[in-house]
């Protein structure tokens, strides 16, 4: 994991979130683009209208997000968002026609810190990808919970791009002894992870720093094998934590 890493954060205190629009639509993606630039603390540093651009530019521009398109030309945006994460070259946040549809969970799957849908407003675009740049992961801890119930149940186990810990058991038999490198504390912050919490309302929850809460997740995804706080978040529901 690059230093954009997703339990920590991607935003720098005193610059902007710099983010990479990829989005095949061009009015669509100049409509986002739009927004995210009437954000002082946000900068949209490139567009790509296609999966391969958006994999190159990150490569080339190393932002701090890659705002992602699951459905594109050349190369989807579940296997572009993949390679991204797996490069550690940005987190993503990838944008959807359908809450829950099949690309999301591979996308998720593949290590993308998040979803947005594209009729959301624009006030909450901006507010998602400060959340995701904090590293809180999904958006609306309502959402997050729901999605998190239907990724783990028996029947998404085998979803495209699973991989890790979260993918490693079979359905409906969760192998617990992936949680033995873990602490005490870091199987309670994984928990909190389960609920859809964020790191504020886990901070509270647990009676501990926020700072301490993020340190606690970067810990916990490295002995997982976790690319995401997602994944962790799985792997708890998963496992009845």
């Amino acid at each position: 994991m690059s230093t954009n890493d997703t339990a920590g954060g991607t935003g720098t205190p005193g610059r902007p979130v710099r983010v990479l629009v990829a989005e095949d639509q061009k009015a669509v993606r100049a409509g986002l683009v739009l927004i995210l630039r009437s954000a002082p603390d946000i900068e949209v540093v490139g567009e790509a209208g296609d999966g391969e651009a958006a994999v190159r530019m990150a490569r080339e521009l190393r932002p701090d997000l890659v705002l992602m398109d699951v459905q594109m030309p050349l190369l989807d945006g579940v296997e572009a968002a993949r390679r991204v994460v797996a490069e550690g070259l940005a987190d993503v946040l990838v944008l959807t026609t359908f809450d829950l549809d099949a690309y999301v969970f591979g996308a998720l799957r593949a290590g993308a810190a998040g979803f947005l849908l594209k009729n959301t407003e624009a006030r909450d675009l901006i507010e998602g990808v400060r959340t995701v740049a904090r590293g809180e992961g999904l958006i609306a801890p309502a959402v997050t919970r729901r999605l998190i119930a239907e990724f783990a149940s028996p029947r998404r186990s085998g979803a495209p791009g699973s991989g890790g810990a979260a993918g490693a058991a079979g359905p409906g038999t969760p192998d617990r002894s992936v949680l033995d490198p873990l602490t005490r504390r870091e199987r309670e912050v994984l928990s909190c992870l389960g609920e859809g919490l964020s790191n504020a309302e886990v901070a509270v929850r647990l009676d501990m720093a926020e700072a301490t809460v993020k340190t606690h997740v970067s810990r916990l995804l490295g002995k997982l094998g976790l690319r995401s706080r997602v994944q962790a978040a799985v792997l708890a529901r998963e496992l009845g934590l």
